[in-house]
């Protein structure tokens, strides 16, 4: 399974710690790899979440061309969940026009 990042997630990414980074990049390697997303929720709207048990946060949704790809929209951890909600669905009809 094909990973792309939008701008805003590789931003949210960036600013990470040293370790956050490493889980992220495990689990998204076993996405890749496996297509095992792990603790997940759909939020609707084609917008799903990756969910850490400390709260972090990856927004993303799916496409389906010839093969699938999962396009991360946007990170963020629980107590900021309702706006990086709004936010990603913005992202979404963003990407999904271009």
């Amino acid at each position: 399974m094909e990973i792309s990042k939008t701008q805003e997630f590789e931003k949210w990414f960036n600013e990470e710690s040293t370790k956050s980074k490493g889980q992220i990049i495990a689990r998204l390697t076993r996405i890749q790899v496996y297509d095992h997303f792990g603790d997940y929720k759909l939020l609707g709207n084609d917008l799903l979440e990756l969910r850490w048990k400390a709260g972090k946060r990856i927004y993303f949704s799916i496409f389906q061309d010839k093969e699938k790809m999962v396009l991360l929209l946007l990170g963020g951890y629980k107590n900021g969940q309702k706006k990086d909600i709004k936010k990603a669905k913005a992202l979404i009809t963003k990407y999904k026009k271009t």
